[in-house]
């Protein structure tokens, strides 16, 4: 079993996620948006004694203010959507709005496209190319635990936004098809905005997702 640990952190409330297998001491963190002095001080709390990795699923600035310190406190590499390692390496390029940043950048140490069986912390997470809120989005699963990591892929009764640069509708919809086709109904998302929801719950209920996605 695994331990999911979600912190809600930032100016834009963006979820970073603690993940581990159940009583480990060793975790890898997912998303860490802001606030690293947080994060860092609820590892501690948590037992967390090992960070084996920093995953991102994207590289908005809400998802990725934490990293740089996060990296310097626990010596954890950064694993990257490779089509994405720019923007993470010259973030305040990128961000464009008044009240935001600067935000520190960071040279990735690992990249990710989809398809790559990521062994860490006792756990193995396939990561699946999902694009469409932003065009090197990718969601990390973890295997045999029915648990997605969607970052902006899908919310609670909501999509990630697609009117960012890069953001494609028809993309974003193929990407929730697809790991709808995947996984089980009962499969969790750990999503990067509000609440904790089911691929099931989603399929019924969410009403973005009325109509199939365009093949």
């Amino acid at each position: 079993m695994i331990d999911v640990r979600m912190f809600t952190v930032g100016q834009i409330p963006e979820n970073c996620f603690f993940v581990r297998a159940k009583g480990a001491d060793t975790a890898v963190v997912v998303d860490p948006g802001a606030e690293p002095e947080r994060l860092i001080d609820a590892a501690a709390a948590l037992g967390i004694t090992t960070v084996e990795a920093i995953l991102l699923t994207h590289t908005h600035f809400d998802h990725i203010g934490a990293v740089a310190a996060l990296h310097r406190a626990t010596g954890a590499p950064v694993y990257c959507p490779e089509l994405e390692r720019e923007v993470l390496a010259h973030i305040n390029d990128y961000v464009n709005w008044p009240g935001f940043g600067p935000f520190e950048e960071y040279e990735a140490d690992e990249t990710v496209a989809g398809g790559e069986a990521l062994e860490l912390a006792g756990l193995t997470f396939d990561v699946r190319f999902t694009p469409g809120h932003s065009p090197g989005h990718v969601t990390y699963a973890v295997r045999d635990e029915l648990a997605l990591l969607s970052g902006d892929v899908l919310f609670q009764g909501s999509v990630g936004r697609v009117d960012l640069p890069g953001g494609d509708w028809s993309q974003l919809l193929a990407s929730i098809e697809s790991l709808m086709g995947e996984f089980p109904p009962e499969t969790n998302v750990y999503p990067g905005h509000m609440g904790v929801t089911t691929l099931g719950r989603e399929r019924a209920t969410n009403p973005f997702l009325r109509e199939p996605a365009p093949q």
